[in-house]
């Protein structure tokens, strides 16, 4: 019997390795590293995988440069300004209250405070403290609340509901001080899942969003998963609100790239089919990805977002080129999906590069033959 199970854990890791350690022509085979035969991303000009940025997509020198100081010198004030500048209906602002927010909830991890010493994030208190009708404080306070939930509790347990149900009346908060805000409501979607809305009540906090900020693509992603079978839904039903949205995108929205964040979303935990990532499904989406990118403006916010879920399916469906076009553009910055539900996005995100350039090459490409 023992033999068995060693056997059958062989053809499963083969099954899900297999594909990446071996391709069909030309050959990918793993070497030591160091060797001459070893592919170096380096080589192609990306960056070291300590020097990743896993907070966020892609880049945004103003959030850094504010990220910065107001870590620095643990005053809020800089983190006001810039929301108040940040336009009220765009992707932007719900990008940079989910870093202010991240920002807060990860310095409250590494340092929860104790006799003599002050817990981290101490300057978003002192900011809701000090200036408690500033609609950008409002809103990083509720997605803070929100990341805490899901980050330092379990789902379905009490503490994880109580934290929620705080997060919801902080968002009711939020929506008072900017009526015209999509932001407290699109936190509110993930409070919707992990409290179970019913389906009559999430609809009517969706059309609150469709109201504010009708083509709004983080908005979409945070509704695509309440519709998940993992949550409340089910694999058509995601799909079917994935390929409605896509099908009414405006011109240049990344809309069009949402059935690939559905299909992400219900893969299989192991894949024995070999030929899952060339199946017609998985194709179409890859391939609405791919025009919904091309179709975007280059400073799209969320572009970097639907580049880093394509590199997971493109090399995976071994079309090692395509990947490193996508490469090419948001190398350096990991804070995205798929990446960010590793415990070491930097570590994930690295793998799937040296796969890339090791297929790259292993079918004639080289750093002279990649465009920029």
């Amino acid at each position: 019997m023992e033999i068995l199970w060693v056997l059958m854990a062989a053809i499963m890791m083969g099954a899900v390795l297999g594909p990446f350690l071996l391709r069909r022509r030309g050959g990918i085979r793993q070497v030591t590293p160091g060797s001459p035969d070893a592919a170096d991303p380096a080589e192609y000009g990306f960056a070291l995988q300590e020097e990743l940025d896993i907070r966020m997509p892609g880049p945004d020198r103003d959030l850094l440069d504010v990220l910065d100081v107001v870590q620095q010198s643990q005053s809020w004030k800089a983190a006001s300004q810039l929301l108040a500048g940040t336009e009220v209906h765009g992707e932007v602002r719900w990008q940079r209250v989910q870093a202010f927010a991240g920002a807060a909830s990860l310095e409250l991890q590494q340092r929860p405070g104790g006799v003599s010493e002050q817990p981290g994030g101490q300057w978003l208190r002192v900011w809701r403290a000090e200036a408690p009708k500033d609609a950008g404080g409002a809103a990083v306070h509720a997605e803070f609340l929100v990341q805490q939930a899901w980050r330092s509790s379990t789902s379905g347990t009490d503490e994880f509901r109580i934290i929620l149900e705080e997060a919801k009346e902080a968002c009711a908060q939020a929506a008072l001080l900017s009526p015209g805000d999509p932001v407290p409501y699109i936190i509110e979607l993930s409070i919707a899942r992990g409290l179970a809305y019913p389906r009559e009540e999430f609809e009517q906090l969706w059309l609150k969003i469709l109201d504010r900020s009708p083509a709004h693509m983080g908005a979409h992603l945070a509704a695509v998963h309440y519709w998940c079978e993992k949550w409340h839904g089910s694999r058509d039903l995601a799909y079917n609100f994935a390929e409605a949205a896509a099908a009414r995108a405006p011109k240049g929205s990344l809309l069009s790239a949402l059935p690939l964040f559905a299909v992400y979303e219900h893969l299989p935990e192991v894949n024995l089919v070999r030929g899952f990532y060339q199946s017609e499904v998985v194709t179409k989406a890859v391939e609405g990805a791919l025009f919904a990118v091309h179709s975007a403006r280059p400073d799209d916010p969320m572009l970097a977002h639907v580049r880093h879920l394509l590199i997971l399916f493109l090399v995976r469906s071994e079309r090692w080129a395509e990947a490193m076009h996508q490469l090419v553009h948001v190398d350096g910055h990991v804070g995205a999906l798929p990446w960010t539900l590793s415990s070491d996005p930097a570590a994930d995100y690295a793998v799937y590069r040296a796969l890339a350039v090791g297929g790259y090459e292993a079918n004639g490409g080289s750093p002279a033959t990649l465009p920029h």
